[in-house]
């Protein structure tokens, strides 16, 4: 890997003769707090509005969010989103959620989609951090909901929706090649893009090797290894039609205590949508996504999953704008046995039906009111309901007072029903239940979204979750089931503002304050701590700063408060990134993590967690348009 970032370091050298004769990428320059009010978004309502004007506690991380900030991966862009929890459970994995509760390494609440593919895993209805991977150059925006959004994208939306956008194939010709070695982890990507005819299409390899942690203990977590991806987008424009075409593929190896992990996959989508006049669209999305992961120790996986959606946004009615679809999904899900665990039936397909209909209605010129529905059934319990209704009140123009009040349920996975553990030395021979049903939350939010001034832009919002029949691990006659013995409410605040001290200088801050009261039902035991292992607090002060034409200085420091079972200490992290553009489209970066401390623990058992250490890397970014 090293001699591949050397070779990329010489084709930089050679840009620096080529940039006189060829034409290069402009220098990405920061949007303004008035142009960051404007981003279209599309996750709130289905449709395209302004993040200003958007009913929801919703964050955007931008693409120069994520190359300023210098991370290497998905789940540490998600890091700047202020109303995101992340915690690194090792060199791999991760457990990530929102500002509303519900840390787990088996996390089901919250759902990831990339371009409109949803990631998550009916496994255990969470996502596999390990399995997933973008070129983050490509990345436009990455969505952050923090709260329901069951009625417009389903269940398992009970928390949250994150939504990573990419960028039109029309919007990265050219040559990007970047590359990055340091004392952790090594990495390179290379992306091309252009015309074939009426339509724009770019291609994309990349490639990291990742070093193990250690554990808290002093004893090699073995958790080190590699990945390699690549994949294709084309993207075709008519008059009123578009057309998109992605795929990618990958395979990845990974140490763990018993062996070697292996993962491969690749996913196909299309997506199809005709402009129809006086604000009217019809979208037609499929894909098709298969992933395999084998497991040191015996476990394996093959998963095939086929979704298909429809949806119309019609033209106003009156005060009316209805927007309505369906759904289909299928998963064929085969596992094999290991001497601890297993799935029974081993293979079991299911399905997920779907209907979603929503009205905004005009109540007065500053004031919408958003009703929405959606049932859905699954395999397990059939019909399912989630209603919504939205209000929104522009004040004044950079003012918006919103409410809303939601029902989000999170349905069962396998693991739920299907699974059956042998040797768990804390639940001895621990199995799903046939009875466990869908969990549900009533939510209500409050919010308010200002920027009183070109120099300043704010948002906070507090919330109230009520949530029942969460998950719970019983004892039954020396054995232990999953059963839905849990409930109780979590409420807080949560806010991020942004201020332009000078032109070349931005500060943005955010903080979340959480109460969680989760509570066992008459003769449950259950550990309520195991649904979610949450801190009472976390907070984020970033400083971006151009240091002249060339050099920029991005400095972040956050801070996550304790864990209370398993136990993990509050920790600070100070993330720094110092970057020269050489010239038009070259740009050199050093980049450290966590330069505060030699390591610290994020998440898991004092006796086997692995700490998250200190990184230092240099980065080498060349475009060639």
């Amino acid at each position: 890997m090293r001699k591949a970032f050397c070779a990329l370091l010489a084709l930089a050298s050679a840009g620096g003769a080529l940039a006189s004769t060829t034409q290069m990428a402009e220098a990405l320059v920061d949007l303004t707090l008035e142009e960051l009010s404007g981003i279209v978004v599309t996750s709130v309502s289905r449709r395209g509005e302004p993040v200003s004007q958007a009913a929801a506690s919703i964050y955007v991380i931008t693409g120069q969010d994520i190359r300023r900030s210098g991370v290497t991966s998905l789940p540490e862009a998600l890091r700047l989103a202020p109303n995101l929890l992340v915690a690194r459970i090792n060199a791999h994995d991760y457990a990530i959620t929102t500002s509303r509760g519900f840390l787990s390494t088996a996390g089901n609440k919250l759902l990831v989609m990339i371009d409109g593919r949803s990631i998550y895993t009916p496994l255990f209805s969470g996502v596999l951090w390990d399995t997933h991977d973008v070129v983050l150059e490509d990345v436009e925006r990455i969505e952050v909901i923090s709260g329901p959004g069951g009625t417009t994208w389903g269940t398992n939306a009970v928390i949250g929706v994150i939504n990573v956008v990419t960028k039109s194939a029309a919007d990265s010709h050219g040559l990007l090649a970047s590359g990055y070695a340091g004392n952790r982890e090594d990495g390179v990507a290379a992306r091309y893009g252009g015309r074939a005819g009426d339509a724009h299409v770019r291609g994309y390899v990349k490639r990291f090797d990742r070093d193990g942690f250690t554990t808290s203990a002093g004893a090699p977590a073995r958790d080190g290894g590699w990945r390699h991806q690549g994949g294709f987008r084309a993207d075709w424009r008519g008059s009123g039609d578009t057309l998109t075409l992605q795929g990618d593929g990958y395979e990845a190896k990974r140490e763990e205590a018993a062996g070697l992990r292996t993962l491969s996959g690749l996913n196909l989508l299309g997506r199809w949508s005709r402009a129809l006049g006086q604000e009217a669209s019809a979208t037609v999305q499929a894909y098709y996504d298969r992933s395999e992961r084998d497991h040191a120790g015996g476990f394996a996986e093959e998963l095939q999953i086929f979704d298909v959606e429809a949806q119309y946004a019609a033209s106003p009615v009156g005060r009316h704008r209805f927007t309505l679809g369906g759904g289909y999904r299928s998963a064929d899900d085969r596992t094999r046995f290991s001497p601890a665990t297993a799935f029974i039936p081993a293979d079991r397909r299911l399905h997920w039906l779907n209907f979603f209909v929503q009205d905004e209605i005009t109540l007065h010129p500053q004031l919408r009111l958003t009703l929405g529905a959606r049932a859905e059934h699954n395999s397990y319990t059939g019909w399912e309901t989630m209603p919504s209704a939205r209000i929104a009140w522009q004040v004044t123009p950079a003012r918006l007072l919103w409410g809303a009040v939601s029902r989000a349920v999170r349905s069962p996975s396998r693991l739920d029903r299907d699974f059956l553990a042998v040797s768990n030395p804390a639940f001895p021979n621990l199995s799903g239940s046939p009875q466990f049903v869908s969990e549900t939350s009533k939510v209500l939010e409050i919010g308010y979204r200002a920027q009183p001034s070109a120099q300043l832009s704010y948002s906070l919002t507090a919330f109230l979750h009520d949530h029942d029949e969460l998950r719970s691990v019983e004892p039954r006659g020396g054995s232990f089931v999953i059963e839905n013995r849990t409930e109780g409410k979590t409420r807080g605040v949560e806010g991020w503002a942004a201020a332009q001290v000078m032109q070349a200088w931005r500060l943005s801050a955010g903080l979340v304050l959480l109460d969680q009261d989760l509570v066992n039902t008459p003769g449950s035991t259950s550990n309520v701590f195991a649904e979610g292992n949450d801190p009472s607090h976390r907070w984020l002060v970033r400083s971006s700063h151009d240091l002249g034409a060339r050099i920029e200085l991005d400095v972040q420091l956050r801070r996550m408060g304790a864990l209370p079972s398993p136990h993990v200490p509050a920790y600070s992290a100070l993330d720094a990134r110092i970057a020269w553009r050489a010239i038009r489209g070259m740009e050199v970066a050093l980049v450290g993590q966590n330069l505060n401390r030699r390591s610290h623990p994020e998440f898991g058992a004092p006796a086997t967690r692995a700490e998250v250490p200190r990184s230092v890397y240099l980065n080498v970014r060349l475009e060639l348009r």
